[in-house]
């Protein structure tokens, strides 16, 4: 099995599927309504691009507790995420396919998550 090391953050599944998530709530709240610009849609566009933020940060520490400390702050952003879309498919703003597929990527995002976890663990 050849793998390649890993040389920037972008290269992280973790990182891209995150991105990929955050793009996914953007391209989502663009349908909220105007009302809630400085509201739900900012709390569900920050917490998303906070995931991405902190894995990305994470990789740039040295050292594996640090690693692991935004690993950590990037799983509680996706759980936020998660909570704010919950919400918002409550109230009416995004319909039961939108919501399915976007748990399916928030989902993915968290295995990944998890598992970087799990690796930088039994590596300390």
């Amino acid at each position: 099995m050849h793998t390649e090391k890993i040389t920037s953050f972008e290269q992280l599944h973790s990182w891209q599927k995150s991105a990929d998530l955050a793009k996914q709530i953007y391209a989502a709240t663009k349908k909220f309504p105007a009302a809630e610009k400085f509201a739900l849609t900012d709390q569900l566009q920050r917490s998303a691009v906070s995931v991405s933020a902190n894995i990305a940060e994470g990789f740039g520490r040295s050292s594996a507790a640090d690693k692991l400390h935004f690993y950590t702050i990037a799983y509680g952003s996706l759980l936020e995420t998660k909570s704010h879309l919950l919400i918002a498919h409550r109230i009416g703003y995004i319909d039961e396919l939108e919501l399915d597929s976007l748990l399916v990527t928030i989902t993915d995002v968290q295995k990944l998550i998890l598992g970087s976890r799990k690796a930088l663990k039994n590596h300390a």
